[in-house]
């Protein structure tokens, strides 16, 4: 409809299973591009699994997750997994980079694997931006964790994704470098028209962000 907002994220009805049993929900989100969300509670609340549920990794036990105005999970796994590399960014808590291959590599490699040739000028910009444009060529397993960290940040934004999920990104850093780097990934998500979510129980996200909404026991 002309003139309507545009959606990124819209997830509804969200109930999660673990073991078989329903133990948590996610409060109904919608998301617009270059919005950031909290979603809070604590450790074992279910905030990762959220994150893999909105991501379509993990299925719901039950709910909608529409990115853009594709639903999620009315696809395949072979198309939800296109979608999922060329229209999520996903910063995980470990990383998971590729260690034996160089910064500017594992970026290649997250393009590659969407199906997508890697453009380079937004590669050496998004690095740039990220103050790490000197390490391109130095493998991941050379550098710190405040470095990996924010490579798993380049690499998560490198296909410009409509939607940016973080995994407690400010658990392991003293507040300076938490606001830092907080403040980055709402930059960057705005600058690519990306909706944020990050999932925390660090109360320090919730001055930053625009809204907040807790995880629901279900136990």
């Amino acid at each position: 409809m002309a003139g309507q907002q545009q959606v990124a994220l819209d997830a509804g009805g969200v109930v999660l299973e673990r073991g078989g049993r329903v133990f948590a929900g996610i409060p109904d989100i919608r998301l617009e591009p270059g919005c950031s969300l909290a979603l809070t509670g604590p450790s074992g609340s279910g905030k990762s699994t959220a994150l893999l549920a909105l991501s379509g990794i993990r299925a719901p036990a039950q709910g909608h997750v529409l990115i853009g105005d594709t639903d999620l999970w009315s696809l395949g796994p072979a198309a939800r997994d296109r979608l999922r590399g060329r229209r999520i960014g996903f910063v995980f808590q470990t990383f998971h980079l590729l260690d034996a291959i160089s910064v500017v590599d594992n970026l290649r490699v997250a393009a590659s694997c969407a199906g997508l040739r890697p453009n380079m000028p937004h590669v050496r910009r998004l690095l740039d931006r990220l103050d790490i444009g000197g390490l391109a060529h130095r493998r991941a397993d050379r550098l710190s964790q405040g470095e990996a960290q924010r490579v798993a940040v380049a690499r998560a934004l490198v296909n410009q994704p409509a939607v940016l999920l973080a995994d407690e990104p400010t658990s392991a850093l003293d507040d300076g470098n938490a606001t830092s780097l907080l403040a980055l990934l709402i930059e960057l998500a705005r600058d690519h028209d990306a909706a944020l979510l990050v999932a925390t129980h660090d109360r320090r996200v919730l001055d930053t962000v625009d809204q907040a909404v807790a995880m629901v026991p279900l136990q």
